[in-house]
């Protein structure tokens, strides 16, 4: 058994090249020996959001404050609440963020695949998030 306290990981800016906006990522477990899921707990201020990224094994976001805006490549930007769990297939091209108004925070959730959780591709434009134009 292993107990990671709180506050044992220093919260770090959320990458300019990965992310747009305000984001605070909080890492809640990496990899080991045994387990290959690593998962982060993601605070975004209201507009920010992440760049157009894939996961080699997929991703499954919980939503655990505020209000959010999720889009799969082709489709529909998507609102999500708390409680609401989002699952992305392997390499299916995504985004995730908060909305125009409102914060939202989430865990992450993504397994290891050869030292990979993430391909981060370009960054979410304004009409993309904003519903304007689709992925």
């Amino acid at each position: 058994m292993e107990i990671t306290r709180i506050g044992s990981k220093a919260s770090v800016k959320g990458p300019e090249d990965w992310f747009t906006g305000a984001v605070r990522v909080d890492s809640l477990f990496d990899a080991n020996s045994s387990r290959r899921a690593v998962a982060a707990s993601v605070t975004f201020e209201p507009g920010a959001r992440t760049a157009w990224h894939t996961h080699p094994l997929g991703q499954t976001l919980i939503v655990t404050a505020g209000c959010g805006w999720v889009q799969r490549e082709g489709g529909p930007v998507e609102t999500i609440y708390p409680g609401d769990v989002v699952w992305f297939e392997a390499n299916e091209k995504h985004w995730h963020g908060a909305s125009a108004n409102m914060g939202m925070t989430h865990i992450a959730i993504q397994e290891n695949l050869d030292g990979k959780v993430v391909d981060w591709l370009e960054k979410v434009t304004d009409e993309q998030y904003n519903g304007q134009i689709g992925g």
